[in-house]
């Protein structure tokens, strides 16, 4: 089930919300089983199917988690444990999201003919894999109390606001709060507003560029004009932050809603004026968890040697792009990055590179490049796509669709450059507009407005893709 879906909106949401503060205000034992009950049809809604190999991970994790609770005692009883907690979660999620993959590539590289076998890749397993380790792993730190009921483990790794699609949810994060988190009005309301921002940047912004983007990378690049290929690429960089932090931005506030509160996810990755930067604003739950679960165990960059500071980037960024997909193009997009992060560090670019418009021109060029792998069927595809951008290995400078649908979407395009800079937020602030009486009396009269044009275009069936659903 979509957040940005009539059946949510308008039948899934209400219904909790309604049931949650009347029937199960008071009981808070009660609530933790509601929402992991309605949870479980959520993510149910779909393939009914999946929910099982969710409620398995739950259950050995749960079992995980009082193991190395009861053992801590014993160092190597209580790694054992740990290590066992890591290879069944890393086993499950290779079985249903890379097996495909791997066989597929021995087949080609070997000359074998393995049977491939069928296999569908159950919604969201990579953030509730990573959220399941996250638990164990913070119980054996001591960063968070164990679970005893399993209703609780469950309400962790299930909650349907970040189930799907992220942000992950460290559980070191939200501990206290599946007992003693605190409803309130300011709170309910926040999170509504966050909401509707979010389903805002989702449904007007990146689900109305992504049909440019659509176009452009379906488009055969012997007839892409070079015009073409960058607008093409430019509205998929727009589109899947604007599809990914909107996603997040509604899980934030749905979580608000029911008392909880998340970590951001994302802060305005455009402006970064480095790969190191960007990769501290963009997609925050993900970056912090490698950096703290694999970067830093790895010993991160306090290291004695340059070579280990390497090997301890590639892991993490070849990691990386394998967790976004069993396909070469995401590993190509994480050691790109690997790469530009490590000359970052060992040349002390962010320290030494004093102007800061080329160092942001820098950035944006190599996140767009970094798209268009991730982007990109194959690396074929993307080979090909950016010999048009760079050498117009086409012949084909400018043409009439590159035209039109930058005219067509010249607004959209506008609103998505301006609303992906912190402009709107300064302006407030400099214009000290929460003070001002009259904007705060039409402040909930504009969030109205834009969740009723937000659900007419959901309603009339406006094209509705979700970038981040499989992973």
């Amino acid at each position: 089930m979509l957040f940005s879906s009539t059946t949510f909106l308008l039948v899934f949401l209400p219904i909790v919300l309604l049931l949650y503060y009347t029937v199960f205000l008071k009981h808070r034992l009660a609530q933790n089983i509601f929402l992991f009950f309605v949870s479980l049809i959520f993510y149910a809604w779909g393939e009914p199917w999946f929910v099982l190999i969710m409620l398995l991970s739950i259950v050995m994790n749960w079992i995980f988690g009082l193991l190395v609770d009861k053992y801590r005692d014993h160092p190597l009883l209580s790694k054992l444990i740990l290590t066992l907690t890591i290879v069944y979660n890393l086993v499950v999620i290779f079985i249903f999201k890379y097996l495909i993959f791997t066989i597929t590539n021995v087949n080609l590289l070997f000359h074998k003919d393995f049977a491939i076998p069928e296999i569908t890749l159950p919604i969201g397993i990579s953030f509730f894999t990573f959220q399941a380790i996250s638990y164990v792993i913070d119980v054996y730190r001591r960063h968070g109390e164990v679970q005893k009921n399993p209703l609780n483990v469950g309400l962790y790794i299930a909650f349907f606001p970040q189930l799907i699609a992220g942000p992950i949810v460290r559980y070191e994060t939200i501990a206290e709060q599946i007992l003693y988190r605190k409803e309130t009005f300011k709170g309910f309301s926040d999170g509504v507003i966050r909401f509707i921002r979010g389903l805002a940047k989702k449904v007007l912004l990146s689900n109305t560029l992504a049909i440019v983007a659509d176009l452009a990378f379906s488009t055969e690049t012997a007839e892409l004009s070079v015009g073409m290929a960058w607008l093409g690429a430019i509205c998929y960089t727009l589109q899947i932050f604007f599809d990914f932090s909107g996603y997040s931005e509604m899980a934030i506030g749905l979580g608000k809603m029911f008392g909880f509160d998340f970590l951001e996810n994302f802060n305005f990755p455009y402006i970064s004026a480095s790969v190191s930067e960007f990769w501290r604003r963009w997609h925050i739950s993900l970056g912090t968890w490698f950096k703290d679960y694999v970067y830093f165990p790895l010993g991160g960059s306090r290291v004695k040697t340059k070579s280990r500071l390497v090997f301890n980037l590639f892991v993490v960024w070849f990691l990386t792009g394998l967790w976004h997909g069993a396909n070469w193009t995401f590993i190509a997009w994480g050691l790109l990055y690997f790469v530009l992060l490590t000359l970052e560090k060992l040349t002390g670019f962010e320290k030494k590179a004093k102007c800061k418009p080329l160092r942001i021109v820098y950035t944006l060029l190599f996140v767009i490049i970094g798209w268009v792998l991730f982007r990109s069927n194959d690396i074929a595809q993307a080979g090909d796509y950016l010999k048009v951008m760079f050498t117009n290995s086409s012949g084909i400078l400018w043409d009439n669709n590159a035209y039109f649908y930058l005219c067509e979407n010249a607004f959209f395009l506008l609103a998505a450059v301006l609303c992906s800079t912190p402009i709107f937020k300064w302006l407030s602030t400099k214009c000290k507009l929460e003070q001002n009486k009259v904007i705060g009396f039409l402040y909930p009269f504009f969030y109205l407005a834009l969740f009723i044009v937000s659900l007419s275009y959901i309603v009339k069936g406006a094209y509705n893709p979700f970038i981040y659903f499989n992973f």
